[in-house]
């Protein structure tokens, strides 16, 4: 293997685009009004939770949301991503269990049906089958692919990717088979009662702020990581791809901006090259690595992150050096490595 990632799917991105082109004139969007009105409906109860409840809230209220907030993107970033879907880590069962619940926090599906997707999202990024697809523009992969019936190709060419080890885990078996039971729970019952229980706030604006506000900010920034760093930003790694180095988005988004690199090498535990640039996400995983919870980190060694940069990337992070050359270095250090998600 000489080439890890040039389009994700293994095609050059000419052929990608027609491809694209040619099975979008027999597609014809379908909009599904209940999730418009859903999501219309959530937006209107942020804004007001934002314009007015914030206002009238305990402090310890707005607190215990903005935790809340970043409480569920770990567990997304950590869990369905890191853990379960790209496999660049191992988890002992209670760490696995407190990424159950912290995901179900997030109410973004199932472990199982988040990995899934995701792996689908690698495997075919920006073409059709990609449940995101940044080509159809920003609206559509921030939140619009969520408003509308899935492209055809999303579910053709995604239901032949391999997802029978997620269910193997008793730990996503079980969280998917009860997951709206438990996301009532951990989503909206948990966040709504303990600021009433614990220092007398109304259930009213526990609920507008720690349930509604809280998980539309949170949907905000999982959904920038699927449009906006796939938009702006350095291509350090390659420049081929439309992933892109964001740090906006590893501020808000717990270290998952640094998405050139993510898509390039999606198996490294720390979805970086740097473990401690912007990536709370890394530094909770090699926390739990100390306690004993994390195991078997994946990471890519530096001279072939070097080699690959230098091969494909934008010369902004490494200097690119004669092809042929780098071609030989790369191939070598590539042995062993496989990049299926």
């Amino acid at each position: 293997m000489t080439d890890i990632h040039r389009t994700s799917n293994g095609t050059s991105s000419k052929s990608t685009s027609k491809a694209a082109k040619d099975e979008s004139l027999e597609y014809k969007m379908e909009i599904v009004w209940g999730n418009v009105l859903a999501h219309c409906v959530l937006h209107a109860i942020a804004l007001y939770g934002l314009t007015d409840v914030a206002w009238k809230s305990n402090v310890k209220t707005l607190l215990f949301a903005t935790v809340l907030v970043f409480v569920g993107v770990m567990g997304v970033t950590a869990g369905p991503h890191r853990l379960w879907c790209h496999r660049g880590y191992s988890a002992k069962l209670p760490m696995r269990i407190l990424l159950a619940v912290c995901s179900t926090l997030a109410f973004q599906n199932s472990i199982f049906t988040w990995a899934r997707d995701h792996r689908a999202h690698h495997k075919f990024t920006d073409t059709n089958a990609d449940p995101h697809n940044a080509k159809r523009g920003f609206f559509f992969s921030h939140i619009g692919w969520l408003m509308v019936k899935k492209h055809p190709d999303v579910i053709k060419r995604g239901g032949g990717i391999d997802c029978s080890d997620l269910l193997n885990d008793p730990v996503v078996y079980y969280q998917h088979k009860y997951y709206y039971q438990l996301s009532l729970i951990i989503t909206f019952f948990l966040p709504t009662y303990l600021p009433h229980y614990l220092w007398g706030e109304s259930i009213w604006n526990a609920f507008i702020m720690a349930g509604i506000t809280r998980l539309i900010l949170e949907y905000h920034i999982a959904w920038s990581v699927n449009s906006v760093a796939h938009m702006w930003g350095n291509r350090p790694y390659d420049e081929s791809i439309d992933p892109a180095e964001n740090m906006m988005v590893s501020l808000f988004g717990m270290g998952e901006g640094w998405h050139n690199y993510h898509h390039v090498f999606p198996f490294d535990y720390r979805a970086s090259e740097f473990s401690w640039k912007l990536n709370p996400t890394t530094q909770f995983i090699d926390l739990m690595h100390l306690l004993g919870q994390a195991y078997n980190l994946k990471t890519v060694p530096k001279d072939l992150i070097k080699a690959r940069a230098q091969k494909t990337g934008n010369g902004t992070m490494y200097e690119q050096l004669n092809r042929q050359k780098v071609g030989q270095v790369d191939a070598e250090n590539e042995k062993g490595y496989t990049y299926d998600y």
